[in-house]
């Protein structure tokens, strides 16, 4: 088979199984999981063939006209470049660890069939959206993530915080998306085309009429997508959702999206210094901010949520200063050791048996109990705080590579403004990253809460993968020499500035945020040695329980909950309970858009049912009332007609004399 056959193959297995599941999954329930994993796992393997074939060299195009539309062509194209394929792998591995973890994770879910349908039908719709080479069939598959999440995120439709969470992450990311398709459509009228190659070209012989406009509505679709500042705060909400569907949508879809899209159209936004300052601050804010509030939140996935924002604002930075090698290459090591975050976590949890163990603060014993994530996980943090060895140290170091350049001078792509940006932030979010993993890390494997039940052993289905995954997450950084020819030849080799900087950062964020643990775990037992001495005779576990109440009564955003040793309290004092609710920015977009919007349609529905139905309800009334009239007119009496008629013709005789009187004295 040709190359560009085996490509679109890869998107079309994925979607095949994902139709194949929905018409089978109540007929022969025994085909659900085959039909699950094995073609996302043929897919996978064929996007390894793909990028082999492909080898970093030029890329490989191939189209068909679609349908005529005009003066504006839509074709079903390929566009197959080092990134587009290495991208690809990463989305057939992650894909199908998901689907593998999935059987065990949801086996007794009586869902599960139409949710592995959809697993696959998102897995396609990203795959279409890596190699297409037309942005109208890559907006097909844009929007099709955005359905599928909305029906993944809402699995557990039961409770209330799943169909929250559903709808705002289906709303958010359409509020971006409205003016990301205006920014297509001028871009196409701009440049004649949707193809990236044309584009590409045009932009390269100055066919840009307005390159500001256009890259500024491109990013509000980018910053739903990839749920950046201010359209990111869906993504913490949409933990709602099974866990395997978070490490997809973080790892390898959905959010990864925006990110590859702007690396892909990289020269549009760079015809625009002030588009890239924008992307650089936007990028800025996100991983800071996103930074503090993982530091204070309790709940795994969200903390793990929140780090995937501020990871992607390191991608942004990266596109900010005009290098997208260095984008790419943190998006992949980024999905790896992410999605071994995510899966681990859903093993914590499971094995609890129950969800209420994402609380870190009642976490305690698990490390003896499931060394396999315990492992994992670590390593996974490591790479998260960008510890050398392990791949996130290296693609990190390549975005502050790539901002430092910028800032001193010696890339021209972007404005020094956006360097010195992306650097300062990417510095400060890297000694807050590293605190919030080493806080994870203490509080789910050394903290001092309640010890869930033991559930056995942990399904191999759910922890084999984990290690698969953790392989590219020790060893991807290390073939920074090797894959250059993947990322246009580009150089991610880290420089000693940086590295010393980063990892020096990283060090000390590590390091105050296990003293701060110390300090309060010291606090706290200390509590419970005078609560012991004030009541000899009561029950430990009781004593403990009322001592660590009375600790965090007034500390705590909901007094009184049990929250043993938190060093996040500790580092953030009083901006704690701000960095908990990710800033107030839910309640105030509540106030300056929520509000005002249900208010106006308060209006319009008071208008439509007292001014518009009265009109209505009032001609039906005229009507009914003229039909009852001339009803009652018709009595079958013949005398009575002639009469109305002989009294009608002399009103009739009698105007028309005065009417000629009038005209006649006139």
């Amino acid at each position: 088979m040709t190359t560009t056959t085996l490509a679109v193959l890869v998107p079309l297995l994925p979607f095949l199984g994902a139709a194949a599941g929905l018409l089978l999954g109540r007929t022969a329930p025994g085909y659900v999981r085959p039909l699950a994993v094995l073609p996302t796992l043929v897919a996978a393997a064929l996007a390894v063939v793909v990028a082999a074939r492909q080898g970093g060299g030029p890329a490989i195009d191939a189209a068909t006209r679609l349908t005529p539309t005009g003066s504006v062509p839509v074709d079903l194209a390929l566009h197959l470049d080092g990134f587009a394929v290495l991208v690809a792998v990463l989305v057939g591995l992650v894909a199908t660890c998901v689907q593998i973890y999935s059987t065990a994770y949801l086996r007794d879910d009586p869902r599960y069939p139409s949710y592995a349908a959809l697993v696959s039908l998102f897995t396609a719709a990203m795959l279409l959206v890596v190699y297409s080479g037309d942005l109208m069939v890559l907006m097909v598959g844009w929007e099709v993530m955005g359905i599928c999440s909305y029906f993944l995120v809402g699995h557990y439709w039961e409770t209330p915080e799943a169909r929250a969470a559903s709808l705002k992450a289906f709303l958010v990311t359409k509020l971006g998306d409205v003016p990301f398709l205006i920014g297509l459509f001028a871009l196409a009228a701009d440049t004649g085309t949707f193809r990236i190659t044309g584009i590409l070209g045009a932009v390269a012989n100055g066919g840009l009429d307005h390159p500001t406009v256009i890259a500024l509505l491109l990013l509000a679709g980018v910053a739903g997508k990839s749920a950046q500042f201010p359209l990111h705060t869906w993504l913490p909400d949409a933990m709602a959702g099974p866990t395997p569907v978070s490490a997809l949508i973080h790892a390898a879809t959905m959010v990864a999206a925006g990110i590859y899209f702007v690396a892909r159209l990289l020269p549009v936004f760079a015809e625009s210094g002030a588009a890239l300052v924008v992307l650089a601050v936007m990028a800025a804010v996100t991983m800071i901010g996103s930074g503090l509030a993982a530091l204070a939140q309790d709940d795994i996935k969200r903390v793990l949520a929140y780090s995937t924002i501020g990871q992607l604002g390191y991608m942004s930075g990266a596109l900010a200063v005009g290098d997208r090698g260095a984008a790419v290459f943190h998006l992949l090591s980024h999905g790896a050791f992410k999605a071994v975050l995510f899966l681990a976590a859903g093993v914590v949890i499971h094995a609890a048996g129950t969800n209420s163990l994402s609380a870190m603060s009642r976490m305690g014993g698990l490390g003896k109990r499931i060394p396999d994530a315990y492992w994992t996980m670590t390593v996974a943090l490591l790479a998260l705080a960008a510890i050398p060895p392990f791949a996130g140290f290296f693609s990190k170091e390549a975005v502050l590579v790539a901002a430092e350049h910028t800032a001193l001078g010696e890339r021209h792509v972007a404005p020094a403004a956006a360097g010195w940006t992306v650097l300062v932030a990417g510095l400060l979010a890297a000694v807050l990253t590293a605190a919030y993993a080493t806080r994870l890390w203490l509080l789910a494997f050394r903290g001092r809460g309640a010890e869930a039940p033991d559930h056995g052993r942990q399904p191999v289905a759910m922890t084999a993968v984990l290690w698969v995954l953790a392989v590219p997450t020790i060893g991807f950084g290390l073939t920074v020499g090797v894959i250059t020819d993947w990322f246009d030849g580009h150089s991610l080799t880290p420089s000693v500035t940086t590295a010393v900087l980063s990892t020096g950062v990283a060090l000390v964020g590590g390091l105050v945020t296990y003293g701060a643990w110390r300090h309060t775990t010291a606090l706290a037992g200390r509590i419970s040695v005078g609560a012991v001495i004030a009541h000899p005779d009561a029950e430990p576990a009781l004593v403990e329980a009322e001592a660590m109440t009375h600790h965090t009564a007034g500390y705590g955003d909901t007094p009184g909950t049990p929250d043993p040793a938190d060093p996040g309290r500790l580092l953030l004092g009083p901006l704690h309970r701000h960095a908990a609710t990710g800033f107030h920015l839910d309640a105030l977009y509540a106030k300056v858009f929520v509000r005002p919007v249900r208010a106006a349609a308060s209006l319009v529905r008071f208008l439509d049912r007292e001014v518009v139905d009265t009109y209505v309800r009032g001609s039906g009334t005229g009507a009914r009332w003229l039909g009852t009239a001339v009803r009652r007119a018709q009595t079958g009496n013949v005398q009575t007609y002639l009469s109305a008629l002989l009294a009608g013709s002399l009103v009739l005789a009698i105007a028309a004399v005065v009417f000629a009187n009038v005209n006649a004295g006139s």
